[in-house]
């Protein structure tokens, strides 16, 4: 079924941006010629976000598994943009943390980000894009938790 009431719904909207969003991502970080490839520079980005987190804490917030993330930071850690260190509150994992050699590219990762949202959200005002933003963040939240109920059922 192709109706017009289809191709419009949420789910399709934002299943579809969520795409276009990150295949330009890619693309512009792959030209960009920053040295890194879309998932390294995505794995550096979260770091950023949460510095001192744990490898599964930043693959959870990235949405891939564990073992991609380590690939990510391997090299991220070969370039001298991370470190591992050990993690105070469990000996069996490290925390991973930015370098001052980061600062640099992750300005340049930053800018390319910004630029891609400036077009991405043409049109919108301020009140558009704060009120967007509260959206949002309050579906990702509702979403987690539907995550979160599911894999509790999964377990049970």
């Amino acid at each position: 079924m192709n109706t017009s009431l289809e191709k419009e719904s949420l789910a399709f909207l934002l299943n579809s941006s969520a795409r276009f969003l990150n295949s330009v991502f890619e693309r512009r970080i792959g030209e960009a010629g920053l040295g890194l490839t879309p998932g390294e520079a995505r794995a550096l980005l979260t770091v950023a976000a949460i510095d001192g987190s744990k490898q599964a804490d930043i693959a959870s917030r990235i949405g891939l598994e564990p073992m991609t993330v380590c690939t990510y930071l391997d090299k991220l850690e070969s370039l001298d943009l991370v470190e591992r260190r050990p993690n105070p509150d469990d000996r069996r994992s490290k925390c991973i943390y930015l370098t001052q050699a980061s600062s640099d590219l992750l300005v340049a990762i930053r800018r390319e980000v910004d630029s891609l949202i400036v077009q991405a959200t043409d049109g919108f005002d301020e009140n558009d894009l704060s009120k967007f933003h509260t959206l949002l963040t309050i579906l990702q939240k509702n979403l987690q938790m539907a995550a979160s109920d599911k894999s509790k059922q999964i377990s049970q």
